[in-house]
């Protein structure tokens, strides 16, 4: 009887809310360790206009009308959507060539950097739709006329073309801070690994969290794609440099000054420390940094260290110790447990990585490892791409040239010696420009000269020392609050950073006009816009009666000598401008014994607090403080209180409340100048 045969899958693209098939032959994909068909591929036939239209007129509205806590949630949510269907997509991983450890950095990493963006963007952004950008820029000396830069979501799609080697982290990393910002993207994964994706893309539209439009996907070729791109839309590409060039030199691209962000080739360097010679913390830490590197992801990794820059004479230890702890890598199957590296992701990387290894040859010789051969402990050598770690020596760094422009995308370091401090520096600087450096010593001289040197070549630095060894999260892991991206060859961009990618998928726009207009479209009180004074304390007043400019003009209160005294011995702070007349006038800003700053806020408070319990749950801190004019004994002072932001919280029954707070003596004089933040129930009684 005759075993059923297994029909492979293709997969689809999911264009304008339908998962379509292409029209051409579609491309077998293979299983990394077996070389097993995992599924087809085809995207030829689909027409890439409707899928633009479709992220413009659908996806793009339907974020626009959330506010930035709003997008935030539904990261939140699909993160935790995410997270339960994990083992589904480890199951699919190991056909990558994924060990589990590997495919957690994927999968697990990818969900993470969702989750963190979500909760960033409760924390760091309010909830509205439009961005403040910065301060107001006073235009008239009667505040009558003034400047506001506001950030917008662009009303485009963003589209990612990405890379083979995370198929999940690669689309989630970019999908989180373009989501947030209230912009749909259509997300193009590299063919070879493009199966995970399209999974993982699957379960995101079966949760229905996003809105129809938000979220697209192309299963194989861009086709013409990018000739219907315009000025609203972004372009993202992950991937070798030569094809980053060519997409960014598109005709529509250029004609229409379309962003375009590039995460290319990095010749990464990790550099060990003049003192870190063999047998201290910093050269074991070293050398375990530069093993897991090369070995994690089989090497396949943007920030992996190609280049180990070590003082000449710690050469020869630094061979033997990597070249013994290479040896122990059990290399094999990713689907059994005791493999610690498993292939690459396909038989074409690998003769890819064994072409760039003799290029380097060039440059260097092979002190450990054979490219030829690979010694598996499970797996087929011949069908699966597996390459062993590959650890090469350039004795003159100064003249060679592959080892600085030449990128093995696998597990290949080539260890190069230095004379001096300048030089270690120098050579990682011969990179072009990188994703990353290390520099591992406990010598803060070194390291602060290196970090110097190092920053305009590199888009992150990372320092290594015997203190953050169990804490660290090392070289080659990009965070989601950090930038990740480099100048020069590693593509000039920054995919992530926190907010400043968000900002990426943003316009900037400078609003000029009267204080009170500019603050109906910022929903942010300035100086000169609209105040209400009704009589009622602000404080008595939930968020959902307050509103923004509501205002409160105290009483005056005098400072005395007593005070300030009282204030000295009560707190301790009897710095000699508060009790002795004499240091005070020869001061070159005091006429004579002067009010603590916090004496200033805490006779403030006292003016514009109403004690009884209300609306106000809590005082959780002052931005911006700023003490402007010395108060004297028999000053007085009198506090404006002006309702700035209201920022109501999505899922709970508070919100934050800004406060602009103007402390004035009897002249009028500003003597203080800041924010107050509080707690405001949404109505109340509670």
């Amino acid at each position: 009887m005759n075993a059923p045969v297994k029909t492979v899958r293709q997969l689809e693209s999911y264009i304008a809310g339908d998962w379509v098939r292409g029209a051409g032959k579609a491309v077998p994909l293979l299983d990394a360790a077996t070389g097993a068909e995992v599924a087809l591929i085809d995207a030829s036939g689909l027409d890439m206009k409707r899928a633009l239209n479709h992220g413009r007129e659908a996806g793009g509205p339907a974020l626009r009308k959330l506010s930035f806590h709003e997008r935030a949630l539904m990261l939140k949510a699909l993160g935790q959507a995410l997270m339960e269907a994990k083992e589904e997509f480890y199951a699919l991983s190991t056909a990558t060539g994924a060990t589990r450890t590997d495919s957690w950095i994927d999968i697990e990493g990818g969900v993470g950097t969702l989750l963190s963006y979500a909760s960033k963007g409760r924390r760091e952004l309010p909830n509205t739709r439009t961005l403040v950008d910065g301060d107001v820029e006073a235009l008239s000396r009667d505040n009558t006329f003034s400047g506001q830069h506001i950030l917008t979501p662009l009303e485009g799609v963003a589209i990612h073309i990405n890379a083979f080697n995370f198929p999940c982290w690669g689309m989630l990393e970019k999908l989180a801070p373009t989501l947030l910002a209230g912009m749909p993207a259509i997300v193009k994964p590299a063919s070879q690994t493009a199966y995970l994706t399209e999974l993982m893309v699957r379960r995101i539209i079966a949760t229905g969290i996003l809105p129809r439009g938000a979220l697209q996907l192309i299963s194989g070729s861009v086709g013409d794609l990018l000739d219907h791109v315009d000025c609203q839309d972004v372009v993202t590409f992950t991937g070798s440099a030569a094809t980053g060039r060519k997409l960014r030199a598109h005709k529509a691209i250029v004609e229409n000054s379309v962003r375009f962000t590039m995460e290319a080739d990095s010749l990464n360097a990790a550099i060990l420390g003049p003192n870190a010679v063999a047998g201290t913390e910093e050269f074991d830490l070293f050398v375990k940094e530069v093993a897991r590197e090369m070995t994690v992801k089989a090497g396949q990794k943007c920030t992996a260290i190609r280049r180990v820059i070590a003082p000449r004479a710690a050469v020869e230890p630094l061979i033997k110790a990597l070249g013994d702890r290479l040896a122990k890598t059990a290399l094999g199957n990713p689907g059994e447990e005791a493999t610690r590296m498993g292939p690459l992701a396909s038989l074409a990387q690998r003769d890819e990585v064994r072409a760039r290894i003799a290029e380097l040859q060039g440059d260097a010789e092979i002190v450990a490892g054979d490219p030829s051969q690979a010694k598996l402990t499970s797996g087929d050598a011949e069908a699966g791409a597996f390459l062993s770690p590959v650890l090469l020596y350039c004795d003159k760094p100064g003249s060679a040239k592959a080892v600085h422009d030449v990128e093995a995308f696998g597990p290949v370091s080539t260890i190069i010696p230095y004379e001096t401090a300048e030089e270690a520096v120098e050579l990682a600087r011969r990179g072009k420009g990188s994703l990353v450096a290390s520099v591992f010593t406990n010598d803060a001289a070194f390291a602060r000269e290196a970090v110097q040197a190092l920053g305009p070549w590199h888009g992150r630095v990372m320092l290594g020392n015997r203190v953050s060894a169990k804490s660290s999260t090392g070289h080659g892991s990009p965070l989601p609050v950090l930038v990740h991206g480099g100048p020069g060859r590693a593509g000039g961009g920054e995919e992530l950073g926190g907010m400043r990618s968000v900002k990426h998928y943003m316009q900037r726009t400078a609003v000029q006009g009267a204080p009170w207009l500019l603050s109906e479209v910022t929903g942010r009180w300035m100086q000169g816009a609209k105040t209400r004074q009704d009589g009622i304390h602000p404080f008595r007043k939930s968020l959902a009666e307050l509103e923004i400019g509501d205002q409160l003009v105290t009483a005056s209160r005098t400072v005395t000598l007593e005070d300030i005294e009282h204030f000295a011995h009560f707190t301790g702070d009897t710095f000699y401008a508060h009790m002795d007349e004499e240091a005070a006038k020869a001061n070159p800003f005091f006429d004579g014994r002067v009010a603590h700053g916090y004496l200033i806020v805490s006779f403030a408070a006292g003016l514009f607090v109403d004690p009884a319990p209300g609306p106000v749950l809590a005082n959780y801190g002052v931005d911006a403080l700023r003490f402007l004019t010395p108060v004297n004994p028999g000053d007085s002072l009198q506090v404006t209180l002006t309702c700035k932001q209201i920022n109501p919280r999505e899922t709970e029954d508070y919100g934050e409340v800004r406060w602009d707070c103007t402390v004035t003596n009897q002249e009028a004089q500003l003597v203080a100048q800041y924010d107050v933040l509080t707690m405001v129930a949404k109505s109340w009684p509670a």
